[in-house]
């Protein structure tokens, strides 16, 4: 997989934002998941360098399909 950022050319390191949430179900006094946990929904893609943001939807379909499963993200 190939990454560059497009502000400082960092091509190592990166910061991925991810966003999970879950459904809980109150049952009287209790508090339960309603469902299983789904995948988290990728948010962001920063530079850990400069802190740029990198496009998401500027990657090459190849580069974000192995992104979002390196994740475990949707």
């Amino acid at each position: 997989m190939s990454l560059t950022c497009p502000n400082c050319g960092n091509s190592e390191t990166f910061l991925a934002k991810t966003l999970q949430m879950h459904l809980l179900q109150v049952s009287g006094e209790q508090l339960q998941p309603a469902q299983e946990e789904g995948r988290p929904a990728l948010v962001e893609l920063l530079c850990d360098e400069c802190e740029s943001s990198v496009d998401l939807d500027a990657l090459g379909e190849d580069t974000r399909r192995e992104l979002l499963a390196t994740l475990g993200a949707r």
